[in-house]
């Protein structure tokens, strides 16, 4: 710390407290947090917002109540942004459970996809380790549970 820097904390009357600010930013990345909160009406949407706001490190806040959405840009903790959510506006929230579709291999494995997702999205199944083994299927495994299966024309019949 410099004579100038020492010299504007003192004049500022902070005593220290813009420093402690820059440690923040410095010790944390920026991080964007996405978290999943149902919002029914514009006062839910009001509510969420204000929630996560005041926090400490946070740069930008987003609420989509189409999709459910609440996005969080700043300096802060996940886990510590959901508990926030959670306590100060007593919903169920969870952190953004989609990916968009193309990044999964096989979007319409059983776990992956989700008829409550956003359109173009799917469940992130690589999070779930009870789900991740049938959605990463190889080539090998598709080619034989896709021969006896009902929607594929050229499949085996044993009728």
């Amino acid at each position: 710390m410099g004579f100038l820097d020492r010299c504007a904390d003192i004049c500022n009357f902070s005593h220290g407290h813009s420093h402690d600010s820059k440690k923040l930013k410095k010790n944390q990345q920026l991080q964007r947090v996405e978290i999943k909160v149902k919002m029914d009406c514009e006062g839910c949407e009001k509510k969420v917002k204000k929630s996560v706001e005041g926090m400490k490190g946070v740069t930008e806040v987003e609420v989509d109540p189409k999709r459910s959405k609440l996005t969080v840009v700043g300096y802060v903790d996940p886990n510590k942004v959901l508990h926030r959510v959670r306590h100060r506006t007593g919903k169920t929230a969870e952190l953004w459970p989609y990916v968009p579709y193309d990044v999964v291999e096989h979007p319409y494995a059983p776990g992956a996809y989700d008829k409550k997702a956003p359109p173009g999205y799917v469940r992130n199944v690589a999070a779930n380790p009870d789900v991740a083994p049938l959605a990463r299927a190889g080539s090998f495994e598709v080619k034989y549970t896709t021969a006896f299966s009902d929607e594929n024309p050229n499949a085996c019949s044993l009728m």
